[in-house]
């Protein structure tokens, strides 16, 4: 393939992977505590994060896992003692990471409104050596954590009040997934961007839910989707000449429209099957008897 023979396609496929490992590997987490939207948020206060890097002569990525993991701790704080102004609270916050990033990158002498576009919404010739290996450390840190973790996280995000009676440190859990979910926006920003990231982590997660049962398939089939659409759409936008981001975003919603196309019919023929069978196994009582406990025994 012809564009392997060019270096910065070489570096965002490369790239492409870890977002695509990363995004659902986070993602399922969110989705199933209902904040699917959270990616979004961190996403707008990550910006501020690229524009202080621009400001102030340093990598963007590495100042915007800074200030998007404060974003996200910030967030978690704010579900726990916001209370009914919570809401209120996160939308100022999302708001102000996103006028933030506008009149820091304004005031850089080395940062421009094109240059915070790529990051927005991604850009695959930007993908630099020295973001390959932050992307490469922050992805393993991700790694570590949704897949070492996958027990405790699991069960935090089914039920707090549970995974709290069983000892496990349910806020300390909770911060760490908050600032997992912060670097996670920060790997996949340089690919997908900014405003994109949130649909990486949890489109492909939502496809893979309509075709598994267990958790464990789920994040592996989700991961699988994740891998698939990044490398596919970073290929697409270097013929096409688009953006990577909108390129991956429209592949994995047209997974999972086609998964759930197949998934909706498969689904009615298994209820289909286990109505049968109840209905084999239920006990037919003669007539005259009364079906009770005392007159019937198993």
């Amino acid at each position: 393939m012809d564009l392997l023979t060019y270096d910065f396609m070489q570096r965002a496929l490369l790239a492409a992977v870890l977002v695509g490992i990363t995004a659902p590997a986070v993602g399922i987490y969110l989705v199933q505590r209902r904040q699917a939207i959270m990616g979004d948020g961190i996403g707008h206060v990550a910006l501020t994060g690229v524009a202080l890097g621009f400001l102030t002569g340093t990598n963007p990525v590495w100042t915007a896992v800074l200030v998007s993991s404060l974003g996200a701790v910030l967030m978690e704080l704010i579900r726990w003692y916001g209370k009914a102004r919570g809401d209120l609270a996160l939308a100022m916050l999302f708001y102000g990471g996103m006028a933030g990033g506008v009149l820091l990158i304004n005031l850089s002498p080395n940062g421009s409104n094109a240059s915070l576009t790529s990051y927005l919404f991604g850009s695959i010739t930007t993908v630099s050596r020295s973001d390959v290996v932050a992307i490469s450390v922050l992805a393993a840190f991700v790694v570590l954590i949704t897949l070492g973790l996958r027990r405790q996280l699991f069960a935090v995000c089914q039920d707090e009040e549970f995974a709290r009676v069983t000892g496990l440190p349910v806020r300390l859990l909770n911060l760490l997934l908050a600032v997992t979910a912060a670097v996670t926006v920060t790997v996949a920003m340089r690919v997908v961007g900014l405003l994109l990231v949130s649909a990486l982590m949890v489109v492909p997660v939502a496809a893979a839910q309509q075709a598994t049962r267990s958790f464990a398939m789920t994040l592996a089939f989700a991961i699988g989707i994740g891998v698939v659409v990044s490398l596919s759409g970073t290929v697409g936008s270097f013929y096409v000449n688009v953006p990577p981001g909108a390129s991956i975003v429209i592949l994995a919603i047209a997974v999972f429209g086609v998964i759930t196309a197949l998934a909706a019919p498969m689904a009615k023929k298994r209820a289909r099957r286990a109505a049968a069978a109840g209905e084999e196994c239920t006990l037919e009582v003669p007539p005259g008897v009364a079906a009770t406990g005392d007159d019937v025994k198993v």
